[in-house]
């Protein structure tokens, strides 16, 4: 055998082997290759914006938060407020309520000390005439008396 001859057949089998390749296999498996390429590339693109999306989320989630955290400082102060301006108005309720309960007691003093001093009268009134009697020895009129003493006492 001819070495020559055999490394001539070798080459012109391996020229038509990788014009072969080059023809049918190479394209498909390119193409693959780019497919994949481009899938890995839009998974990537999709996890950015999937993570951005998720930063976008939580920023949003952290001002919702932040906002129901002030609402509900808000709401909290609004009862104290509230609770505050309930113990106020009970305050001013029993004031109102004692200054009407002293304002009834001070009246009915009154009417009491003005009963009194009637009463006080008409027992004087009654002494004196029956001092009058005593001294006089005779009988006094009893009706002019009271005349007498309701004419003093309006005068007073």
């Amino acid at each position: 055998m001819n070495l020559n001859l055999t490394l001539l057949g070798q080459a012109i089998s391996f020229a038509v082997f990788v014009l072969f390749c080059m023809k049918y296999v190479w394209p498909p498996i390119i193409n693959g290759l780019r497919e994949r390429q481009a899938m890995i590339a839009g998974g990537l693109a999709d996890a950015e914006k999937s993570s951005q999306k998720r930063e976008e989320a939580e920023a949003e989630i952290a001002a919702l938060l932040q906002d129901a955290k002030a609402q509900a400082a808000e709401i909290v102060a609004q009862a104290h407020k509230r609770g505050n301006e309930m113990v106020e108005s009970s305050k001013d309720a029993a004031r109102t309520e004692g200054e009407r309960l002293k304002q009834s007691a001070q009246a009915e003093i009154d009417q009491e000390v003005v009963g009194a001093k009637e009463g006080l009268r008409k027992q004087v009134g009654l002494l004196a005439v029956e001092g009058a009697r005593r001294i006089l020895g005779s009988e006094v009129d009893q009706e002019k008396h009271n005349a007498v003493i309701d004419d003093l006492v309006k005068q007073i």
